[in-house]
């Protein structure tokens, strides 16, 4: 399957029941969760190495994932690179049409979005490179990124919890934080420090006897680098 080609409905399922699964720690990440980390990682100031960003998606570093093959591992790991191709080709193509995954809670009024677990997982892509995030802060963006970091940050100031406490308030800043996405792509499209290249997956770059990327646990020959014979 071509690296470009964006997920089916069936391989999106499958990805999202995989990291539903037993298989996977608790503290995994969600669709929602993941689609929000690739999108800082996809929108920031510099490149992170899939190998690096990758052991991210399975929560507890003491808990890798139980692929049962190395087909399964491979199959898996390549969804997920293309999860994110699917992402920056967007942004690159047809940055309007981006459509952030958040959830949708039906209320008494209607459905309500919230976008606290997606917020979740841009504040873990930036927390990868926090210093290259740094000057953010203090430049013109800095409020569109306020909705993020009340929606995402592991802890905020004791007086900043009422304002995400209901769903009407986390409903206000996820449709903040979606019009926010545009802005901050560009602050960085701009001053980008290194240009972000889709996930190439051919020539793998590790080393042979190094832990293989994909998060197992197990050597790189022995897992993703390992001929498809099972």
């Amino acid at each position: 399957m071509p690296l470009d080609e964006p997920l089916s409905d069936a391989e999106f399922d499958e990805l999202d029941q995989f990291l539903l699964s037993d298989q996977c720690a608790d503290d995994a990440m969600t669709m929602d969760t993941l689609h929000g980390f690739l999108t800082a990682l996809a929108i920031g100031p510099v490149e992170v190495p899939m190998a690096e960003w990758l052991p991210h998606i399975w929560g507890d570093p003491k808990t890798p994932p139980q692929f049962q093959s190395n087909r399964e591992s491979k199959k898996i790991t390549g969804l997920i690179g293309r999860f994110m191709n699917e992402i920056m080709i967007t942004f690159e193509a047809a940055p309007k049409e981006f459509d952030p995954l958040f959830c949708e809670v039906e209320a008494e009024g209607g459905a309500l979005l919230d976008g606290e677990p997606w917020a979740r997982g841009f504040w873990e892509g930036i927390a990868l490179r926090k210093q290259a995030w740094e000057p953010a802060w203090a430049s013109e963006i800095a409020p569109l990124l306020r909705p993020i970091y009340l929606l995402g940050a592991d802890e905020v100031e004791e007086e900043e919890l009422a304002l995400v406490e209901t769903l009407e308030q986390r409903h206000q800043l996820t449709l903040e934080m979606e019009a926010a996405i545009p802005a901050i792509h560009h602050y960085w499209q701009a001053s980008r420090s290194a240009a972000i290249q889709p996930v190439r997956r051919e020539e793998p770059k590790t080393g042979r006897n190094d832990p293989c990327p994909c998060g197992s646990g197990k050597k790189f020959k022995k897992c993703c680098g390992e001929s498809e014979t099972d």
